[in-house]
């Protein structure tokens, strides 16, 4: 072989080298950025799973991802669905939910490329953080309205599974309604899961019996039995997580909103940009996450200075005036 030839094959040989070098170097985000949710329940919700729903299609479309959602119910699936989505490289996980800390948590150790979020929590890991959407400044002051316009001295709230999450926002709204009136009554019944529109229309039913003129719900895909129920016994609801107003318009007075689109984007934009920190990531009123969504078809119906008083206590918890309680 001359020297010019073995110069060349040389060259050749040394390029093949590099170019493998760089291709082994080449950082995760430029293959392409990947996110994924697990949802407790169908994203056809109209309310919780719908928002994160919504939140995976604005990260596809405004940070040009490939996204994925998978529906799980059992721990064992919550476990599962992280580990697959992970092992096939996706760089965000989303478990939408408080119930999914625990698999989080199992899983992360093995995948540290990978950042799991809860929706909803306390659990903290190198690349586990939760949001915790203070979904409880809402419910106070439907806890306001609810003390100032009921006849009866009595609420209902219904929820799906009887977790911390739901819990604290009923909690907050008894708080609301006892800072008016600390002798009023909220009772709260849970029915075990997401999807049982009957069981949750019965469960409706039930508190309206006991003497409930006024019932919220966090309780997902179910909540339409609470709907149901309130308007065959004439009795305002409240909406939960997005605004649910439209859908039973002549009786949901008004919706605690969560922004939990712009929540997902925000943070799978740091996650992309490598600015994510594994912390408990609070957001609230004055992060314009959370809000009272009034029914304008139904504004009528509340009375000035109701409106006025829900008005003076919103500013009181926007400038730490007013404490409102938190389940966790």
């Amino acid at each position: 072989m001359n020297t010019a030839l073995r110069n060349l094959v040389r060259f050749i040989l040394f390029s093949v080298i590099l170019l493998q070098m760089g291709c082994q170097s080449q950082p995760q985000s430029q293959a392409g950025f990947r996110a994924a949710l697990l949802s407790p329940g169908p994203v056809s919700d109209a309310g919780w799973n719908a928002s994160a729903y919504e939140g995976l299609l604005r990260i596809r479309d405004e940070l040009r991802a490939e996204i994925s959602q998978v529906e799980v119910k059992t721990p064992a699936q919550f476990e599962q669905g992280f580990r697959d989505y992970a092992s096939r490289g996706f760089n965000i996980v989303f478990g939408h939910g408080f119930e999914f800390q625990d698999a989080a948590a199992a899983v992360a150790p093995d995948f540290p490329q990978t950042v799991f979020i809860t929706s909803s929590g306390t659990t903290v890991r190198p690349n586990v953080a939760p949001m915790v959407f203070e979904i409880e400044q809402a419910t106070y002051l439907m806890g306001v309205m609810v003390a100032m316009m009921s006849q009866s001295g009595k609420a209902g709230c219904v929820g799906g599974m009887e977790i911390p999450s739901v819990k604290s926002g009923f909690q907050a709204l008894e708080a609301g309604a006892k800072s008016i009136k600390p002798d009023f009554v909220v009772v709260q019944s849970f029915i075990g899961n997401w999807e049982d529109v009957g069981a949750a229309k019965e469960a409706t039913l039930a508190l309206i019996d006991q003497g409930a003129d006024f019932v919220f719900q966090n309780a997902d895909a179910a909540g339409l039995g609470v709907f149901q129920a309130a308007h065959e016994r004439g009795v305002f609801a409240f909406g939960s997580n997005k605004n649910q107003n439209a859908i039973a318009p002549q009786v949901i007075l008004a919706s605690a909103v969560l922004d939990v689109p712009q929540a997902f984007l925000n943070v799978a934009q740091a996650v992309k940009e490598n600015r994510f920190k594994a912390e408990i990531m609070r957001m609230g009123m004055k992060d314009n996450v959370v809000s009272l969504a009034l029914n304008s078809d139904l504004q009528n119906k509340i009375p000035a200075e109701v409106m006025a008083k829900v008005e003076e206590v919103k500013k009181g918890i926007l400038a730490g005036e007013i404490e409102v309680p938190m389940g966790f």
